[in-house]
């Protein structure tokens, strides 16, 4: 062994790549999101940065007390089994452990009805995760944190760099609301409240109890419904980001309806309350519908 053990710096440097760890999941859960539909109320910004200060704090003691626990015993114990063997690293110990760790949180996830499948994803990804720490920490390199740090940072930078490219360039699948056609918007469309739009091939709809919002109302609960019969068309637009539906039935002010969903979910909506509050009310196409 060229270098002396230095268990404090074992810990400082599987605490920091637990931190980039996480921080390189969140990278790639944010890129994850673009290509999947928006949610249907918006998010709270303000409550969105204090939680993931709260979560950041989390993240810090979650991963040295993983530190503590796990990696310091590893590394200890492949110290061990190496001056037993005559001097050789032994390398292996630390993804062994953390095999080992597994089966306690396989065996929960599995008392709580999780599918096996989704288990065993898991215990792969945390057995990876546990091992990648161990790892780097057993590592006798001089400023070893300082290079931790910096290529960690470099490969969280560089990953939501390229994501970000490739969702600009468009090899990353972002995500665009399906193209439905007049023909797909013949049938029944459903709120969660149960009212419903029914619109015919031939140009006809009919409203009932479909929600008639004021700007100030939630886009949970309209403080009014709208009922009747009247006709719609649809229009194309540039692209699927622009198709709009229009809906007129007279007593029932709607402005012009917008596509969103999926291929296989579509759904139309309006915009609630004042410009930019980001809250919606739709209407997704029902199963059964005709």
């Amino acid at each position: 062994m060229d270098r002396k053990r230095s268990y404090g710096r074992v810990l400082v440097v599987s605490a920091l790549v637990g931190c980039l760890e996480v921080a390189l999941a969140v990278v790639v859960v944010l890129l994850y999101v673009r290509t999947q539909p928006p949610p249907d109320t918006p998010v709270d910004r303000s409550a969105l940065a204090a939680g993931l200060l709260s979560f950041g704090t989390l993240v810090a003691v979650i991963a040295l007390l993983l530190s503590v626990v796990f990696v310091l015993p590893a590394v200890a114990l492949a110290d061990l089994i190496a001056r037993r063997t005559g001097g050789r690293e032994a390398w292996w110990v630390p993804p062994v452990v953390a095999a080992l760790v597994a089966p306690p949180i396989v065996a929960g996830a599995a008392y709580n009805d999780v599918r096996t499948r989704s288990v065993l994803l898991f215990w792969a990804v945390a057995t990876a995760v546990l091992s990648t720490g161990g790892l780097v920490a057993r590592l006798r390199r001089r400023a070893l944190v300082g290079k931790v740090a910096l290529w960690g940072a470099a490969l969280v930078a560089g990953t939501g760099l390229l994501g970000t490219l490739g969702l600009a360039v468009g090899l990353l699948p972002a995500y665009e609301p399906p193209s439905i056609g007049a023909t797909a918007m013949a049938g029944t469309w459903v709120d969660h409240t149960s009212g419903t739009l029914v619109f015919t091939s031939d140009g006809r709809v009919t409203a009932s109890g479909v929600g008639d919002h004021a700007p100030d109302d939630p886009p949970g609960g309209p403080s009014r419904t709208c009922s009747g019969s009247g006709t719609w068309s649809y229009e194309p637009g540039r692209d699927a980001r622009t198709q709009e539906v229009r809906v007129r039935v007279p007593g029932c002010p709607w402005p012009v309806w917008s596509v969103g969903g999926t291929d296989r979910t579509p759904r139309i909506y309006l915009h609630v309350g004042r410009p930019g509050s980001g809250k919606l009310y739709q209407l997704r196409k029902a199963a059964d519908g005709p």
